[in-house]
């Protein structure tokens, strides 16, 4: 079951649903809209490798904005912080941004129950387009859980994506045992 508009709200007021900043015009019926914030970064090699740690560059997104480019991989991140203690968010791209080409998540687009943090984006374009700090990126739903939950993620003690951070954080692949 998604979350409704005022179900968002109660869950707000009740601390399970955190997002800072939080701004009323951005809630939706039944989801709420986050930004872009003003960091990207970029893979410093054209080969990626699953094992290893891949090192990322980061830049400011200027003023006047930033030109994707297809066929390169940034990673953005929303300017709201988010806690989930109770529900499942989901980020999905907004209709506005999917119709300028822009995908912002290849395959994570789902939270777990107890994440807390900034979301990074996998962001890639099917043309260039400019895009800005700020600007309407993705959309969180929220999902009712079924059942007790045993261990939240931000108290799992091999969550890789804990930290707290306002830039976007690289792939923790190499962490994995395989």
């Amino acid at each position: 079951m998604i979350l409704s508009d005022k179900r968002i709200l109660e869950e707000i007021e009740k601390g399970t649903i955190l997002i800072e900043p939080f701004r009323r015009d951005c809630l939706g019926t039944n989801s709420y809209d986050v930004h872009l914030g003003k960091w990207l970064a970029t893979y410093t090699d054209r080969v990626l490798d699953a094992k290893k740690h891949n090192k990322i560059e980061y830049f400011e997104i200027p003023l006047g904005g930033f030109v994707l480019q297809p066929n390169t991989l940034y990673l953005g991140v929303t300017e709201e912080y988010t806690e989930t203690h109770g529900h499942v968010p989901f980020l999905e791209g907004k209709s506005s941004t999917g119709r300028l080409g822009i995908d912002i998540h290849a395959t994570a687009g789902k939270g777990d129950v107890g994440f807390c943090n900034t979301w990074t984006l996998e962001i890639s374009c099917a043309q260039p387009v400019r895009i800005y700090r700020g600007m309407p990126i993705g959309q969180l739903i929220y999902f009712a859980v079924e059942g007790e939950i045993e261990l939240l993620y931000n108290k799992k003690e091999n969550a890789k994506y804990n930290a707290r951070t306002i830039k976007p954080v690289e792939s923790m692949m190499f962490k994995n045992k395989f």
